[in-house]
């Protein structure tokens, strides 16, 4: 078996932690390996990633990939460039968000394996015997790791249908995200609240959280406060992700915004 060193600009909660695992550094006297793969996940990383492929190359051949690099990659290999129990079962999106690397890009079915937290870009998107294959792999997964399934990876709450709802009250997860990107969402969003709530789920528990993006152009603090506050009348905790552009570039002022936004205990301690 090859020994690959994987190589990763940064750290994130998904990356590996194993021995083969280098977090943005060079490689030091003691590192063999037969390949190095330097794995992007950000575009505004690419210029670090080069410069790491530079600075590996003495230890053996480089290559570069991950979602950054447009490389779609074949099979999920487990642990290898997430942590375990991480799943990724299916790649690309048949929809058309102008903020996503992944827009329009033909959906691809991959092997399914056993995890608790599906990372994967589009669930719902997925053939109905596939996303069931999905929830037993994750009740499977729930009793090798231990862990709670969780979806963090977004559910598209325009796709969501009842039987969706009934199985995944089933896998009791810690917490399912929805997303609030765009004002055309907020419809689909209180019905997906509406059917989940209705299903079992209830709002003491946050297991019902929402992605919504703020700070992209045009945007205002206001705009972006109601829709944190319409997300809560959804039914969902909210959770503000920062727009960053190509180059990765954050407003300082959207930074401090969000801050206020992003964690739970706070926003559960705010008055709508």
């Amino acid at each position: 078996m090859k020994k690959i060193i994987r190589v990763f600009p940064r750290r994130t909660n998904a990356t590996p932690d194993d021995e083969l695992v280098r977090i943005n550094c060079a490689p030091n006297l003691f590192d063999e390996a037969d390949e190095v793969h330097v794995s992007v996940a950000f575009t505004w990383d690419l210029p670090q990633a080069d410069r790491l492929a530079e600075a590996w190359r003495c230890v053996a051949s480089v290559k570069i990939g991950g979602p950054a690099t447009g490389d779609r990659g074949g099979e999920f290999i487990p642990g290898m460039y997430v942590k375990p129990g991480y799943l990724i079962h299916s790649r690309g999106c048949p929809n058309s968000c102008w903020f996503c690397c992944e827009r329009e890009t033909e959906l691809e079915l991959l092997t399914i394996h056993e995890g608790y937290n599906d990372i994967s870009s589009n669930l719902l998107a997925c053939p109905e015997d596939h996303i069931r294959n999905v929830f037993s792999a994750m009740e499977r997964g729930k009793k090798i790791y231990g862990r709670a399934p969780e979806f963090t990876g977004g559910l598209e709450a325009k796709r969501l249908e009842w039987w969706h709802v009934q199985e995944l009250r089933k896998l009791k997860p810690k917490q399912l995200f929805f997303a609030y990107d765009t004002p055309d969402d907020w419809h689909w969003l209180y019905a997906a609240g509406w059917m989940l709530i209705c299903g079992g789920f209830t709002l003491t528990s946050h297991a019902l959280r929402a992605y919504v993006l703020c700070g992209y152009p045009k945007d205002t603090f206001e705009a972006a406060a109601r829709r944190i506050w319409e997300t809560r009348q959804c039914g969902f905790m909210p959770m503000a992700m920062l727009y960053r552009d190509q180059s990765g570039r954050r407003d300082p002022e959207w930074m401090k915004w969000q801050r206020q936004w992003a964690r739970p205990a706070i926003i559960g301690g705010k008055q709508g």
